[in-house]
């Protein structure tokens, strides 16, 4: 059977859920000397959220990190809901899920490492920034040709917002 190319799953997505570093942020981490974690995000990847947040979709924040500014910065978007501390993202994604009445198939999962890999399996569409790691890459139906942090959330709203008919234009 030949394997179904990512485009085809793009007119059937109703939910977005991201992990936050190494997709939303580029992964690194700048420390302040009272120990707080700083991450920088981008504001195009910002703006595909609240869009998408706006034109109807489900838009969810599945983290192991708890920086409370990331949920901040988040929910401001119209992120919600924003789970952080996630110890085990595929049972949170269960959980979010059958709450919501949302079809795992309907599902678009942007991950980037190794905890990300259980919830990618039971997506419908699972995605990872162009610099993720090899064992994300393996089970991706989509490796957007941006990093984290640096437009590839963007990239996969954009993508099916267009096919949708959704988009700004």
């Amino acid at each position: 059977m030949e394997e179904k190319s990512y485009k085809e799953y793009l007119q059937h997505i109703t939910t977005f859920i991201f992990d936050v570093d190494g997709v939303l942020t580029d992964g690194s981490l700048n420390v302040t000397t009272s120990g707080e974690l700083l991450r920088t995000m981008s504001v195009r990847d910002g703006f595909a959220l609240k869009f998408a947040v706006n034109a109807g979709f489900n838009v969810a924040i599945i983290s192991a990190g708890q920086n409370e500014g990331v949920k901040v910065r988040l929910e401001g978007l119209g992120v919600n809901p924003v789970y952080l501390g996630a110890s085990n993202k595929a049972e949170q994604f269960k959980t979010y899920t059958q709450e919501n009445n949302i079809k795992p198939e309907n599902v678009l999962y942007m991950g980037d490492d190794i905890p990300d890999h259980a919830v990618m399996q039971l997506v419908g569409l699972p995605a990872c920034p162009q610099d993720a790691v090899p064992e994300i890459k393996s089970v991706s139906k989509y490796i957007s040709h941006k990093k984290g942090g640096e437009g590839a959330v963007r990239d996969v709203i954009e993508q099916v917002l267009k096919v949708q008919g959704k988009w700004v234009f």
